[in-house]
């Protein structure tokens, strides 16, 4: 499953972008980088996600917003949001909007690994 898995990860800092696109390529997923969520709810590829990996903080549509965004056009895709600046009420949100995971920067890999595998499962079921 995991080579067919697409990976849509959303960021706007291009290194942070970058370590999360070479540590999901390293688990055998297929990825894809936006550098903002505007530009990824406008690309050819939200229907194929199996994932979204995504910063909370950004210019224009937040992380938060997309988790939202997506969960309004009943796009099933599980969500990992990111931040360097958790909060509770950020992560209540989060989670009462179904995210998958919300990780503080720095995070640990096998965090993101656990909540990716995590996501997967859950998009797959959500499928069929």
């Amino acid at each position: 499953m995991s080579e067919n898995a697409l990976i849509s990860i959303i960021d706007d800092d291009p290194p942070a972008r970058d370590g999360i696109r070479e540590l999901v390529e390293a688990l055998g997923y297929r990825t894809v980088a936006f550098n903002s969520a505007e530009h990824f709810l406008g690309s050819s590829v939200v229907a194929e996600t199996m994932c979204v990996i995504t910063d909370v903080q950004m210019p224009g549509l937040n992380g938060l917003e997309l988790q939202e965004a997506l969960r309004s056009q009943e796009r099933h895709i599980p969500v990992i949001l990111i931040t360097a600046y958790a909060n509770e009420k950020q992560r209540t949100r989060a989670m009462n909007g179904g995210a998958v995971g919300f990780l503080s920067k720095p995070f640990n890999e096998e965090a993101l690994i656990s909540c990716l595998t995590a996501a997967i499962k859950l998009r797959s079921i959500t499928m069929v």
